[in-house]
């Protein structure tokens, strides 16, 4: 009789402690999905795919024909377009043999589209030396792509460190972020398949 009451209470113990296992998993399931872009920022590792694009606070820029000029350029005037932005530094080697060659083509393919803007920062986190606002403009101009280039170091607000590469937690050189329309981040990545993105680009 002892060893049916001990099977009985164990059976109960086990249930209710599957029930609380349960409970709680539900429980963190809905916080996650109830976090804001702050809090998920700050749970992710790289990239901020999904979430609403942070306004650029980018200070120097040029235009496509490679002149400074003194306003910045902000995705709030670029409203109802597809964003293109492409990260790199001057002496990132990947930047000049994929990341740059990619955007020369995208660029190259979809010039006649008034729906996309595309925009390249330099996104420096070393190097600052090297990485400098003429090389890029240099560079600008060795890839003929005539479209807005920003200079970002960052300061103390970013750490230090590019502030775009902050907000948009990139992982590095080359980096491409794609935002929508309605401005969500859809891809923020290392690797973009070129062909596949330009064919979903016509699409628009």
């Amino acid at each position: 009789m002892r060893w049916m009451i001990l099977v009985v209470v164990t059976f109960l113990f086990l249930c209710s402690s599957s029930k609380i296992i349960t409970d709680s998993f539900n429980v963190n399931s809905k916080n996650i999905y109830e976090l804001n872009n702050k809090e998920m920022r700050d749970t992710m590792k790289y990239g901020i795919e999904g979430l609403q694009a942070p306004e650029l606070r980018v200070d120097k820029w040029v235009n496509g024909q490679g002149k400074e000029q003194s306003e910045a350029v902000l995705l709030k005037d670029m409203e109802g377009k597809f964003k293109v932005i492409y990260c790199f530094q001057a002496w990132c080697p990947g930047c000049h043999s994929r990341g740059l060659p990619a955007l020369q083509k995208m660029v190259k393919e979809l010039k006649e589209n008034d729906k996309i803007k595309f925009l390249a920062i330099q996104t420096v986190f070393e190097g600052k030396h090297a990485n400098t606002f003429e090389r890029m403009i240099e560079i600008q101009k060795e890839y003929e792509l005539e479209i807005p280039f920003g200079h970002d170091e960052g300061d103390t607000s970013s750490n230090n460190r590019s502030k775009t590469m902050f907000d948009y937690r990139t992982g590095g050189t080359p980096w491409f972020i794609l935002i929508d329309e309605n401005n969500r981040v859809i891809f923020n990545d290392f690797h973009l398949n070129v062909d596949k993105a330009i064919e979903y680009l016509k699409s628009l």
